[in-house]
């Protein structure tokens, strides 16, 4: 049995503590922030389902005051701990490395860190084996795990030479503010970094790509041009999709029109804060264009990466060395692919 701690309970981090309890061969320890925020307030108004630390001493009063109980430290969680999933503010992760250094702790880094923190950047479909055993993993960003899962599922299969990027990309979280209110789309430079990451993870596969931010908060959607080594068809692609348990093939036809779709879709399954793990792909977005296939994903930015990061635990702590049996144990404690059945199978 693992130990975990998550550092960090905000948007990633309350969801990688839900994610980690249902993995039945791993224990969450508890959780760790700095401040009763209202997530911090939602978790003891909830029952207060996992153990909270304390990351500042000196806020123990503000803790005291809204009447919230602290179980310890940030120092005693890391002591409890085999491994620590960092999901702190850019920038903080970095800082606390040097303590888990200090405890020989082995540690995950959300895509928010820089490169440099961690011995590998970390994707459990597409470089596993280069986590084995490492102390210091980096996830990607969430754009950048969805669309790994659909071009590694290609990539595995057939080959893929490249692949052209674009991202529409959601401006900010559901209840954020700091960007303000705005009534506008805003274009970044080319390429982005997404596609630059994946060429860090998949240095066989030359990519490109353009971003453009919009006023919106419920997930991005991406379209992918790849360039296949071997011609398949839309049909062909599609059933690789299918196999796929964490891609979701959806229509049109069905309802899915978009972004607030897929979002009510999970609301209305009863999903628990309406979250997604999987990646929503567009049946009817799967075209050809010369060699090219062409089509459009859905990522769920809050929850897209929680699969992916208890993959890095299996892999750095080495609970499971096949890829293979480490991202299936994974994905059966978070009921990935509950939704096939045969005839979703035959499309």
């Amino acid at each position: 049995m693992i130990n975990v701690g998550i550092v960090g309970y905000g948007i990633i981090g309350q969801r990688l503590a839900d994610g980690v309890s249902l993995q039945e061969d791993m224990k969450l320890v508890g959780v760790c922030d700095v401040a009763p925020t209202l997530t911090i307030r939602a978790l003891y108004e909830s029952g207060m389902p996992y153990d909270l630390y304390n990351a500042i001493p000196a806020n123990d009063g503000l803790f005291k005051d809204a009447g919230i109980p602290i179980t310890g430290s940030f120092e005693e969680l890391v002591d409890k701990c085999d491994i620590i999933l960092d999901a702190t503010v850019a920038g903080v992760g970095a800082k606390n490395k040097a303590y888990y250094q200090s405890k020989n702790k082995k540690a995950i880094f959300q895509g928010g860190e820089s490169n440099e923190v961690a011995d590998v950047f970390f994707h459990g479909y597409a470089n596993y084996v280069k986590g084995l055993g490492k102390d210091f993993l980096k996830l990607t960003s969430c754009n950048t795990t969805g669309f790994i899962r659909a071009i590694s599922c290609l990539d595995q299969a057939v080959g893929v030479e490249k692949v052209a990027i674009t991202i529409i990309r959601r401006i900010a979280d559901p209840g954020d503010y700091h960007r303000g209110l705005t009534n506008a789309l805003q274009v970044d430079k080319a390429p982005n970094h997404q596609c630059l990451d994946l060429m860090t993870i998949m240095p066989h596969i030359k990519a490109t790509g353009i971003l453009v931010h919009t006023p919106v908060t419920h997930g991005h959607i991406i379209t992918l041009v790849v360039t296949p080594k071997k011609d398949i068809s839309p049909q062909e692609a599609e059933k690789l999709f299918r196999q796929h348990d964490r891609i979701r093939v959806v229509s049109i036809d069905e309802g899915f029109l978009g972004n607030a779709s897929m979002f009510r879709y999970a609301r209305d399954l009863g999903n628990y804060r309406s979250d997604m793990y999987e990646i929503a792909l567009w049946k009817d977005t799967i075209v050809k264009s010369g060699k090219d296939i062409m089509f459009a994903i859905n990522i769920p930015q809050e929850s897209v990466t929680i699969p992916e990061t208890i993959d890095a635990i299996r892999a750095s702590t080495e609970m499971q060395t096949d890829p293979e049996l480490g991202v299936k144990q994974t994905n059966k404690y978070l009921g990935m692919g509950k939704w096939k059945s045969p005839k979703y199978m035959e499309g």
